[in-house]
């Protein structure tokens, strides 16, 4: 089994808005994003409308990147992820399961019209400057 490092999981618990980028034809683009962390699942959960550029590309190309950031200017202090991954629409237990942690976080969420989305880490960089300038903790999928 391939563990996720505990610094990696506290990181991304710690946070709440991933940017997201998806790329259709060689055009990147990106968008923001509240997410909840189903950590069994090693997933990001979050909501977003059919009808945004995002998740227009993701029903296109549904492999994604992005990156949860703290946002600091203090060198020694800074802190993000760098993530890959698969994004898709949940179904079932999984959809149950997202989104009753999603709603959990943010229940102004019922009062939006938009669709579940969960994105698949399949590889994730954590640089850490409180480690030591430059420290990379990487974690990879098993293929």
């Amino acid at each position: 089994m391939n563990i996720i490092p505990k610094k990696i999981i506290d990181f991304i618990s710690e946070h709440h808005v991933l940017t997201l980028a998806t790329s259709v034809n060689n055009i990147p683009y990106c968008a923001n994003c509240f997410y909840t962390y189903l950590k069994d699942e090693n997933m990001f959960v979050f909501t977003s409308d059919n009808e945004t550029k995002h998740v227009q590309d993701a029903l296109q190309n549904n492999i994604v990147a992005g990156s949860v950031v703290l946002e600091t200017s203090v060198v020694g202090k800074i802190q993000g992820i760098q993530f890959q991954g698969k994004m898709f629409l949940p179904k079932n237990n999984l959809k149950v399961i997202a989104n009753k942690q999603y709603m959990k976080k943010y229940p102004f969420a019922k009062l939006m019209k938009t669709q579940l989305w969960c994105l698949e880490l399949s590889f994730i960089k954590l640089t850490d400057n409180r480690l030591g300038f430059g420290k990379k903790l990487i974690w990879e999928k098993e293929k």
